[in-house]
């Protein structure tokens, strides 16, 4: 099924482009991208990212797309601080303590969600694509378990810096935490999302 919404959504975009051109010259495959793309996930808002996050996202996802076929989705992206704060009040919940519910989400004044650096995004392949391609776009990453955070902080990461490799979760969710900036060591702690399958998102 997943090829079939991969193939339905690259005939949309080529079918975008005629028009895109019209709208956007110099620019229509990376507009058609975004249309078909909306097509395809039309629950995503990118709506209060950062203009930075904003711009490597969309470069990436365009980039994905047109050159290998790749879906990139936004499940999560700028949360507003009551948002979060209910986020981690239900983790806490449901982990039993603050300690453990920080391995899933962070409160509001700690959380790149709050600050729209940071996106939750999916399918798998997408994510194997950025561990692969997300540096050319400053989107550099540490893993996790579920499905794929893009963190997007200002600084330009150095060009030689490496994302590390994704492991497959049994259900076929992950979560890669993306960076941009100095390469640095996975920490114990880091926002997350929950599972793409009911779009229950954290950090």
């Amino acid at each position: 099924m997943t090829g079939i919404y991969r193939v339905i959504t690259h005939v949309l975009a080529v079918l975008f482009v005629p028009v895109a051109w019209v709208v956007a010259r110099g620019r229509a495959r990376h507009v058609a991208c975004q249309w078909a793309l909306a097509a395809r996930y039309p629950a995503e808002n990118l709506a209060g990212l950062t203009p930075g996050t904003y711009a490597a996202f969309t470069a990436a996802r365009t980039e994905a797309l047109w050159r290998h076929g790749i879906l990139l989705g936004l499940t999560s992206g700028h949360r507003d601080a009551a948002t979060q704060a209910d986020l981690f009040h239900a983790e806490v919940q449901r982990a039993g303590s603050h300690e453990l519910a920080l391995h899933l989400t962070l409160p509001p004044a700690q959380s790149q969600h709050v600050q729209g650096v940071a996106l939750d995004v999916r399918p798998y392949e997408g994510a194997q694509w950025l561990e692969v391609h997300g540096g050319r776009f400053g989107l550099y990453a540490g893993v996790r378990q579920r499905m794929v955070a893009l963190r997007v902080p200002p600084e330009r990461p150095p060009a030689t810096a490496a994302a590390p490799r994704l492991r497959r979760d049994p259900r076929r969710q992950l979560i890669l935490r993306v960076h941009c900036g100095p390469r640095r060591a996975p920490r114990l702690r880091g926002e997350t999302g929950q599972a793409v399958t009911n779009h229950r998102v954290g950090r």
